[in-house]
């Protein structure tokens, strides 16, 4: 049997521990989307004030960046495996707490709940399957999978969400998330009780100790030994690589996923064309995601990285130059989501996963992960201002540089893994 065949039954073996994992990701995006399309129907089932709306909203992102920070935390405090088996029921609670509300307090402490669980697991998620995979060629592929699922999760929020949103009152927000605690509920169950999972995590416990054993290594792997150790200025340049990349991406979009709709609307689309639209260019996204799975542990994952960088700031210029004419702008959008998947988040999962030891990528991921939030928390403060058609065409060529300081960013990244030897690529 040849490498390739190797690679591509390890894959398959290790398959369904990738999809438990990404199902984190559907419950992650799936809060989000969930929330914010049922916002205005907990408003009306509730008579929640416009204040109270804008907090629930708040504290949904500044959860989930919280959860993000305290991953590294809460796996040194419970464990890897005990915290990714038991997180998701923690989830079910507070989207239980959700649908049960019958107040803002109530369903404010049920989205917070929830939050705090989502942000955690994808962390963690990521770092039991990278520490489970029996190698790095397989645990790249496996780990950028899981992007799939995050897609996947805000398309199936957007379908049922249209479902239901001609029921009463608050009844369709609570099918809503109720579908998300049976979601987490299954879950936990399967991460939790199933033996095949318990060999791989206690295979991959041996394959670690093994490592250590023979890098002779006494001293215990911690965040401070990390970026204070030996080797504290390849894990810095790792670091601030990766953090600058997700950042310039995640603005990016965050923003086009706000404002997607509205730009379409201000370029004269009816709002059902530019909702159509939306799903179609959500598909879109997640056949780019499945294309940069099918490459991300092999030798034409970084070509793929560069078309998809320079599609991105194409698609920039060309949002900055098109006239308001509605077709130019839908195809640019569609290129801009083809580029945005392919070097994107999938490989900012797959990035981190390779460049630190497993004892600290869930502090390290959980980190970029929170202070990108925390980041486009705040931007978002100025978006609204940024896409009105007065300063829509500057706005696009100020994107269009964060787009070229995140491909620096990135072919940085690419020549730190070549210069370590991280892969051969």
């Amino acid at each position: 049997m040849n490498n390739g065949e190797t690679s591509t039954s390890m894959v398959k073996k290790y398959r369904p521990l990738a999809v438990a994992a990404g199902i984190g990701s559907i419950l992650g995006s799936g809060i989000i989307v969930g929330l914010s399309a049922t916002i205005t129907v907990w408003q009306n089932g509730l008579g929640l004030t416009n204040s109270q709306v804008g907090i629930i909203s708040g504290a949904l992102t500044f959860a989930i960046a919280i959860g993000s920070l305290l991953a590294g935390q809460i796996t040194k405090s419970f464990g890897l495996v005990k915290s990714f088996n038991w997180l998701n029921l923690i989830y079910a609670i507070g989207a239980l707490i959700c649908v049960f509300s019958n107040n803002y307090i109530m369903l404010l402490i049920g989205v917070i709940i929830t939050g705090l669980a989502s942000g955690a697991d994808l962390p963690i998620s990521l770092t039991v399957v990278s520490h489970d995979a029996p190698d790095d060629k397989t645990s790249a592929s496996l780990v950028s999978s899981t992007q799939i699922f995050w897609q996947i999760g805000v398309f199936m929020s957007y379908v049922c969400d249209f479902i239901v949103s001609k029921m009463a009152g608050a009844s369709g927000a609570r099918i809503v998330f109720s579908i998300l605690a049976i979601f987490a509920l299954i879950t936990w169950a399967w991460r939790t009780f199933s033996t095949k999972f318990r060999a791989f995590h206690e295979e991959g416990e041996q394959r670690r100790i093994d490592r250590e054993a023979a890098s002779q290594t006494t001293e215990k792997v911690s965040i401070k030994t990390v970026f204070a150790g030996a080797n504290k200025g390849r894990f810095m340049a790792f670091f601030f690589s990766i953090l600058i990349f997700y950042v310039c991406w995640n603005l990016l979009a965050n923003t086009f996923g706000q404002f997607q709709t509205f730009t379409l609307v201000q370029a004269h689309a009816s709002q059902s064309f530019a909702t159509g639209a939306g799903i179609v260019l959500n598909f879109i996204s997640l056949l780019a995601t499945m294309a940069f799975a099918s490459v991300a542990g092999g030798k034409y994952r970084n070509k793929f990285f560069l078309v998809g960088i320079t599609v991105q700031f194409l698609a920039m210029l060309g949002l900055a130059m098109s006239s308001h004419s509605l077709w130019p702008i839908v195809i640019t959008i569609g290129c801009y989501n083809i580029g945005n998947n392919i070097a994107g988040e999938a490989m900012y999962k797959v990035w981190t996963q390779e460049a630190f030891p497993v004892e600290v990528r869930a502090s390290v991921q959980g980190f970029i992960n929170g202070f990108s939030r925390v980041c486009c928390g705040l931007f978002a403060l100025i978006t609204p201002a940024l896409v009105v058609p007065s300063a829509i065409r500057n706005t696009m060529f100020g994107f269009a540089a964060i787009v070229f300081i995140s491909f620096v960013a990135g072919l940085t990244m690419m020549r730190l893994e070549k210069k370590h030897g991280i892969n051969n690529f």
